[in-house]
């Protein structure tokens, strides 16, 4: 076969056989367009969970709690495939919701939504959940947050670990409550932008008062990416999540700048991201890891793969088979000392 400077191999027909997903993703990475993809950033993942030395922050953005992933991500959590989680405030209180023992329930995306506020559902997509037991998950964040001593501040990713421990107390086993069990902080830039809005808004309008410091909880992430020595990134969606982890790369030069260094960059080694985003309209959710290098936060030898495709798809799809192939981390960064002295 000729060989050109511009071409990266074969492509190899994807036959027909009995096999594993952990293959299956394997032989995907030698086909073409988004199954390319899939298997690249499958490898991709393979490479990273390999190295030894890497710190992986988890963006999450979307409404993955309500259409059934939330345990897809607690188990990344809890088998500690991932260090850090960025998340949206809706992640991580719509998974409360069903771990309560509250349930979501499937319904056509062409329904009558005047029919639906008339018995109080609430849809997403082809997903409807009850208010009246939405209100009630938003009662149980009220009820942690009025047992916080007026007037406390926190950075989110302190108040999430506090939440956490208040959770796995209750047996309630959602996302925040693995990440206390595994020591891994979440953060969440926007935070009252959810269910967690609500439930601090009437205990505010009260007088008791807790405030969530932003300045600390940046400044908390950035520690984190300082103290690494390398870092790399998950992206499920875009949005906040993944700008907030893409920040604390650029971060470190900043940092480095101020204290007499030079262009200093520490940017990610290994990303991946699943989006339906596309780049053209110049938002960050869909802007290329290749665009990302201009700006020092992604390396421009890191590995690294967009998928456009539905995170419904590709998580599923991507936890099994490193089930089915056995894939592990090789060692997991250890940040206990960001929640030394948190106390409720």
């Amino acid at each position: 076969m000729e060989e050109y400077p511009f071409t990266m191999g074969e492509v190899r027909s994807l036959d027909v056989s009995r096999r594993g997903l952990h293959d299956l993703l394997l032989r995907m990475g030698d086909t073409a367009f988004q199954g390319r993809a899939l298997g690249e950033a499958y490898q991709a993942l393979i490479d990273m969970f390999n190295d030894d030395e890497v710190t992986i922050f988890l963006g999450l953005a979307g409404s993955m709690s309500t259409a059934g992933m939330w345990r897809v991500i607690k188990w990344l959590v809890e088998n500690r495939y991932v260090d850090v989680v960025v998340s949206t405030g809706a992640i991580i209180s719509e998974d409360i919701f069903e771990a309560m023992g509250f349930k979501y329930l499937k319904t056509h995306p062409c329904v009558d939504d005047n029919e639906l506020l008339k018995y109080k559902l609430d849809r997403f997509y082809d997903t409807v959940a009850s208010e009246l037991d939405y209100r009630k998950m938003e009662g149980l964040i009220r009820e942690f947050v009025e047992s916080l001593p007026n007037g406390s501040i926190y950075s989110t990713a302190e108040f999430l670990y506090l939440f956490g421990e208040f959770l796995d107390k209750r047996g309630i086993d959602s996302i925040v409550a693995a990440a206390y069990r595994s020591g891994v902080p979440v953060f969440s830039p926007a935070l009252v932008d959810s269910g967690y809005g609500m439930a601090t808004l009437l205990p505010y309008r009260r007088g008791h008062k807790i405030v969530l410091d932003m300045v600390r909880d940046f400044y908390q992430i950035v520690e984190i990416g300082r103290r690494s020595s390398k870092l790399a990134a998950i992206y499920v969606g875009g949005g906040v999540p993944k700008d907030y982890v893409n920040l604390v790369t650029v971060a470190q030069t900043l940092i480095a700048e101020e204290e007499g260094q030079h262009d200093y960059y520490k940017p990610l080694e290994y990303v991946v991201q699943f989006t339906t985003d596309a780049p053209q309209w110049g938002g960050l959710s869909g802007a290329t890891l290749e665009e990302a290098v201009s700006w020092g936060k992604v390396s421009p030898k890191a590995k690294k793969r967009v998928v456009y495709v539905d995170a419904t798809i590709a998580l599923p799809i991507i936890t099994h088979a490193l089930v089915d192939g056995g894939v592990k981390r090789s060692r997991k960064s250890d940040l206990s000392w960001l929640f030394e002295g948190v106390r409720r």
